[in-house]
């Protein structure tokens, strides 16, 4: 899709929630699309949070995720506009949680996502599309991750923070080995870090002890402007950039282009 050829696809993921998952998905695909990269951010979570935390209406969001994975509706159909340049969502309803159900019944049902996705390449001029996964590692999640390149993991810098991180890295595994082999482990984003808090820097400190280089430097600290952003549906680079967490997710983006590009 960018330049000509296939945009870079990405499933933030971890079956723990709270951890800053859809956060995540909501402020990096708007931060990417602020320094030239043109993004799709893709909800796949039936709880639709990341559609909210763009401006998308609940009775705007058909035909959403849900109709694209059953095949009731055609992928552009599907794909919305936001109020910010560079940036489309492919919405989800409460609807999309018959399909984990659904799903089960249909051929190459852990492959909707991935046919839809080679189906559309050329069609629009994404560098990247962000799939923000639901909270388990069900058949939801399993799409995501046959269909992407790269798993990006947010980690909260709380206690229990790597606990079922191992479970996710055997899934990403099992996927790698029977479905995808293309697929591998973008990097751990450390999320809600609070200076004052000794308990955030051990956290921090083991994480990077345990994964090495696969942790971004940046940091994404604990911020109020983040959490107030989504109740405007608004991302908090919209909210109020010159906040502290705006901040951080731009210098995130910048991070992941030049390491993509590194790679490249």
């Amino acid at each position: 899709m960018a330049d000509g050829g296939k945009p870079r696809i990405v499933a933030v993921a971890n079956q723990k929630g709270g951890v800053g998952k859809t956060t995540t998905a909501i402020n990096l695909a708007t931060a990417l699309a602020a320094v030239g990269e043109p993004t799709l951010l893709l909800d796949l979570d039936p709880q639709g949070n990341a559609s909210t935390g763009v401006g998308i209406a609940r009775d705007a969001r058909d035909p959403g995720a849900y109709a694209m994975l059953v095949g009731d509706a055609a992928f552009a159909d599907c794909v919305r506009a936001t109020a910010i340049p560079g940036l489309s969502v492919l919405p989800a309803s409460e609807e999309l949680a018959g399909a984990e159900v659904e799903l089960v019944a249909m051929d190459r049902r852990e492959r909707r996502l991935e046919s839809v996705l080679a189906e559309a390449a050329g069609r629009r001029a994404w560098r990247w599309v962000l799939v923000d996964c639901p909270p388990s590692l069900g058949m939801l999640t399993l799409n995501a991750l046959v269909a992407a390149d790269r798993v990006l993991v947010p980690l909260q810098c709380e206690f229990f923070a790597l606990e079922g991180v191992s479970h996710l890295m055997r899934t990403i595994e099992r996927v790698r080995r029977n479905f995808n082999p293309r697929l591998e482990l973008l990097g751990i984003l450390l999320t809600m870090f609070d200076r004052r808090n000794n308990l955030s820097e051990l956290v921090a400190s083991d994480v990077r002890a345990f994964f090495g280089a696969k942790v971004f430097e940046t940091i994404i600290p604990r911020n109020v402007r983040i959490s107030e952003a989504p109740s405007h549906g608004q991302p908090v680079l919209v909210y109020d950039v010159r906040s502290a967490g705006a901040q951080a997710y731009l210098k995130f983006a910048r991070e992941l282009i030049q390491a993509e590009a590194a790679t490249a």
